[in-house]
């Protein structure tokens, strides 16, 4: 196998939900709009009872209203991507993921919608909630192309750590139903045009069995047949959009064996992939370390994306 190392509104409807923001080091900015995923009654209900919690470093808990923060450039170039945190699916890593990215993604003129999707932990009938959650997103934002000027061909997803589980599983599996369809949202597709997975969570087979990820999605008690069935690798076919992946060699979380197993697989089955492995690093580093390698990572996606199409 061929590697490619690299060393260098919020505001939703009054008593929708309660966010309850510890201090103020880390806020959602007031004049962010806000999408709710689901206008009817939402799946697998009824979820946390507690107020949601937000912390000083940006840490989410207790998600009852899952939702999209939109990030609209001022001068849109076309391209969409959902953006989605880690956490091991028991947090949402939202203060050093996915709003530094969405961010980014927006000042180049790129529409980021930020997810803020249900954790499997907080007293929902199934452990799938994240993954109806991702396709629900997926298809809101194919539906409102219009409304942002973005084009239906340049969806993509982008994910960091658990996140990058979330994107990669739907990435590979769109069609899956997790979820009875509730309106003609539904009947669009969740498939993303490309997928960005860095540091990601990919396989729940062993030994790569013991992340919080597998955990809380698995559970305690499961078969290698679970584990399978949610293991990224063993779910791709050639229907799998283009992938970018980007994670460190020395990566005692989510090892790199995760992205070596995808990078594989996609190309037994002739699927673009692009993958970027960085001597040092860790995990977690979300838009890069400084003075390390892994803050290379930005522009290789922007300039793989422009190689593929997706970027003007």
């Amino acid at each position: 196998m061929r590697l490619l190392i690299t060393v260098i509104v919020l505001l939703l409807a009054a008593g929708q939900y309660q966010a309850q923001i510890q201090k103020k080091k880390f806020q959602i900015s007031m004049a962010s709009e806000q999408i709710p995923l689901w206008t009817h009654k939402m799946p697998d209900g009824p979820g946390p009872q507690a107020a949601e919690v937000i912390t000083t470093k940006g840490s989410v808990t207790n998600v009852s209203q899952p939702r999209l923060i939109v990030h609209q450039p001022s001068h849109p170039n076309g391209t969409a991507i959902l953006v989605i945190s880690g956490g091991g699916y028991a947090h949402i890593e939202m203060g050093k993921e996915s709003t530094p990215a969405a961010n980014w993604l927006q000042s180049e003129g790129v529409t980021a919608f930020e997810l803020i999707y249900r954790l499997p932990s907080e007293n929902w009938k199934t452990t799938h909630v994240p993954f109806e959650d991702a396709q629900r997103a997926m298809r809101i934002i194919r539906s409102l192309a219009k409304k942002y000027d973005t084009n239906v061909n340049k969806i993509g997803i982008l994910g960091f750590s658990a996140g990058g589980h979330l994107a990669g599983f739907t990435a590979a599996q769109p069609n899956k139903k997790f979820y009875q369809p509730i309106d003609e949202i539904d009947s669009l597709s969740a498939r993303p045009d490309f997928a960005g997975l860095i540091y990601p969570v990919i396989s729940m087979l062993p030994p790569n069995d013991n992340t919080h990820s597998r955990k809380s999605i698995v559970g305690e008690h499961h078969s290698l047949a679970d584990e399978s069935a949610f293991s990224v690798e063993k779910q791709i076919d050639s229907e799998m959009p283009t992938t970018f992946l980007a994670q460190a060699m020395d990566d005692p979380v989510s090892s790199v064996e995760n992205s070596e197993l995808l990078y594989s697989a996609l190309k037994k089955v002739n699927v673009p992939v692009e993958m970027h492995l960085f001597p040092t690093g860790g995990h977690g580093w979300g838009m890069g370390k400084k003075g390390n390698p892994t803050a290379a990572w930005p522009e290789l996606f922007k300039t793989w994306m422009k190689n593929s199409g997706f970027w003007k």
